[in-house]
């Protein structure tokens, strides 16, 4: 099992919008997350910076080809075309990175 932190903004307008959609995520969407061997998938926001973290454990045996099944997917494309437009990326992310990624640096089990 590997661990993933990433972070990205929200744009100031888009909090609200952010969290509704959220709130009932499409079970297309999160049929997917799970077919992909994402686990424990958690989105927190921190306010008033709005920032979210984001976290999820990969269960699976090749995660870039999971991810790349994930980004193929149709409905996982229409998610992302209505919440992709309520984020703002760092601009210190890597290079193909959309959400930043986060380095870990403690874990307690």
């Amino acid at each position: 099992m590997q661990r993933f932190g990433q972070v990205i903004q929200l744009h100031d307008d888009a909090v609200a919008r952010y969290q509704e959609l959220h709130a009932s995520v499409w079970p297309e969407v999160l049929a997917m997350i799970s077919a992909c061997n994402l686990t424990n998938y958690t989105i927190f926001l921190r306010e008033p910076e709005n920032l979210l973290f984001a976290y999820f454990e990969y269960v699976g045996d090749d995660f870039a080809a999971d991810m790349a099944k994930m980004a193929a997917d149709p409905v996982t494309q229409q998610w992302w075309a209505v919440a992709m437009p309520l984020q703002e990326p760092l601009a210190t992310r890597g290079d193909g990175e959309w959400w930043a990624a986060t380095q870990e640096v403690f874990h307690l089990d």
